[in-house]
């Protein structure tokens, strides 16, 4: 149904392409009388063009009352055909169903995150009653009901772990990077995926009440309350038609002559207002583009041209969203640095776990020599690795793992130990034959132009904001890193909700940039949503207004200041366009003007509002060697 439906939008948009084609050709063939016809081949023009118009401004009066802009053009088509102006007639709908088609065009919507969350919701179950397990449907499942819960497997439902150990990978509720370790007593959300051990738990929210399914609702409601943009033109378009009519119909009584009557409607025609904010957005839109940007509402930039402040996820946004190596602690230095690091990347060879991936990759990018040989290699799910390592019995994982095995850590090198948590490492604890011998010290990498993209935004004037699902002491450190001092952490997807809701209720407008699942109810809900293209999740991009394709946040300055030149050019575009109606009214009025002349002097005006929109193709951001403001500048 999906793939039909795509068909006939298209099947009409190349109808519409194909109308304007065959009436431009007209109008030329009429103008320049380049052969004879029986008829005025305008007439072509008005058919395919005109008539499509009236008909809409005949069904939104009737069944709506609802007066926009294409009932002034429908009276002014009339009467140029009433009185034998057929050039004008097909001029002006040539021209306005040009407009209709860009608004079109820019304001094409593909939405299809839902479905894909949909598609994460859990479909089954693995009970167990009586010791035995029995496959179910996750609908089925009631409060108090036990799980298990294997390998790779999608948590059903909200539910506290009875007996197990294991990691659980938490993005898709909380945006971390890294699994988390739970074992008996920790609590564990529907929708995330369990990573190694299995473990039974005790369900404690049946199926439509847990936390995808809250999540799908928040994704279904966020954009609800979000304002569309009306057209200028639709915006006015009752007054455009009462003074239009006024002015035609005293000109027509006290001059006596129709064609002033005809000439007024027909340089009162809204062309260039309509074109004004199509042309100048998909003229944005193509400057953007190139910028690695893909807007997926056509809105979008008028609405980011309001935004006061940017809301930022941190995993795989303000960072790689993979964790590196950040250092390298020996506990008694009886075995150095160097061996420590060896001989953990040794025994996390064969891991799954993915610290233990990231402690082998940077240890082959170091160029440090070649990873030894474990033997006897041991997985310990929700602790860690253990095996032999150059004829060392190699422990490696979290401080739970050397509980467990009577190692004992002392308060020196627990000093140490917090000294990394303070800045909001992840740790894996290193024991060497039976005796605690050092730690591994694992954090998230910042991308290496977010210091400098987010004092750029300040100075454009856009105040950041970090959102993150990470710990206090990550968040805190990652934010002083890039310069951001407002830092929310710890949040799940409705606290993300809730922080743009009271920042837009305080007359703040947001734009917030995400690339996680987690993050899709706050991009749909404020004002604009930025999604990584990159390494965000399809649910993410198909939730934000637009999308960054190759995740270079250093362009969103680039993407800021666009968006405010643009709404500059269409004031600019309104302003000119309603000063030269005036202009041609008064001499429609005095009688210098007849309906030909009138709407070619008139559409002049929309050549020049197309010719203004298009240099923002080429608008260009830089920067002075002295780091000042990026400029802008029109090249």
């Amino acid at each position: 149904m999906k793939k039909i439906e795509q068909f006939l939008e298209w099947g009409g948009v190349k109808k519409d392409i194909i109308c304007l084609v065959i009436g431009g050709i007209s109008l030329l063939i009429s103008i320049f009388d380049l052969f004879s016809l029986p008829f005025n081949a305008a007439w072509i023009a008005i058919l395919l063009c005109g008539v499509p118009i009236i008909l809409e401004a005949v069904i939104g009066l009737i069944t709506e009352f609802d007066i926009k802009a294409d009932v002034l053009v429908s009276i002014a088509l009339v009467a140029s055909v009433v009185i034998g102006e057929d050039f004008a007639a097909g001029e002006v709908a040539f021209i306005m169903q040009l407009g209709a088609l860009l608004e079109d065009m820019t304001v094409a919507r593909a939405r299809a995150g839902i479905e894909k969350l949909v598609h994460l919701t859990p479909r089954t179950a693995r009970r167990i009653v009586d010791g035995k397990e029995e496959i179910i449907p996750a609908k089925q499942v009631c409060v108090g009901d036990m799980l298990r819960v294997f390998p790779g497997e999608t948590v059903p439902v909200d539910g506290v772990i009875r007996f197990g150990r294991t990691s659980i990978d938490q993005a898709v509720m909380t945006g971390e990077s890294l699994p988390v370790d739970k074992g008996e007593g920790d609590e564990v959300s529907s929708g995330t995926v369990n990573q190694f051990g299995s473990f039974d738990m005790e369900a404690v929210k049946a199926e439509e009440d847990s936390s995808i399914q809250r999540m799908i609702r928040l994704v279904q409601s966020a954009d609800a309350g979000k304002a569309k943009i009306v057209g200028i033109a639709d915006r006015w378009a009752t007054w455009i038609v009462v003074i239009a009519l006024s002015a035609a119909g005293l000109t027509w009584i006290i001059s006596g002559e129709i064609i002033r009557a005809v000439t007024i409607l027909v340089v009162f025609c809204p062309c260039a207002l309509v074109l004004a904010t199509p042309t100048a957005i998909m003229a944005a839109i193509g400057n953007v583009t190139k910028h690695g940007f893909l807007i997926r509402e056509g809105d979008a930039l008028e609405r980011l041209a309001s935004v006061s402040k940017v809301a930022f996820d941190k995993t795989g946004t303000l960072t790689y969203g993979m964790p590196k190596v950040a250092g390298v602690h020996s506990f008694d230095n009886v075995y150095g640095i160097d061996q420590i690091y060896a001989w953990t990347a040794g025994v996390e060879q064969r891991s799954e776990h993915p610290l233990g991936k990231a402690v082998v990759t940077c240890f082959e990018n170091s160029h440090m020599g070649e990873i030894p040989k474990a033997y006897s290699f041991e997985m310990l799910p929700g602790q860690g690795v253990g095996g032999c390592v150059s004829g060392h019995l190699v422990l490696a994982g979290n401080e739970m793992l050397l509980t467990e095995k009577g190692i004992g850590i002392e308060e020196v090198h627990r000093s140490e130990a917090k000294r990394w948590l303070n800045q909001g490492c992840t740790l894996i604890y290193v024991a060497v034959d039976g005796k605690a011998a050092g730690l591994i010290a694992l954090s998230d990498t910042v991308r290496q132009e977010a210091p400098e993209m987010i004092q750029r935004l300040k100075k454009a004037g856009a105040a950041p904001v970090l959102l993150t699902g990470d710990h206090e002491n990550a968040a805190w450190q990652i934010g002083r890193a890039v310069g951001i001092q407002e830092i929310h952490a710890g949040c799940l997807p409705q606290d993300k909700l809730d922080w743009i809701d009271r920042y837009q209720e305080e007359k703040n407008p947001v734009c917030m940039i995400g690339d996680g699942i987690n993050d899709a109810p706050a991009l749909k809900r404020a004002c604009v949503g930025i999604a990584m293209g990159g390494v965000g999740s399809d649910i993410a991009v198909d939730a934000a207004d637009i999308a960054l394709v190759d995740d270079e946040i250093k362009e969103l300055p680039h993407l800021f200041l666009l968006s405010k030149k643009m709404m500059k050019t269409i004031k600019w575009n309104l302003t000119f366009s309603m000063a030269l109606n005036f202009a041609a009214i008064i001499l429609a009025i005095t009688g210098i003007l007849n309906p030909v002349v009138g709407a070619l002097v008139h559409n002049a005006g929309s050549v020049f509002v197309i010719i203004h929109s298009s240099l923002l193709l080429k608008w260009k951001m830089y920067k002075q060697d002295t780091g000042e403001l990026p400029e802008e500048s029109v090249r």
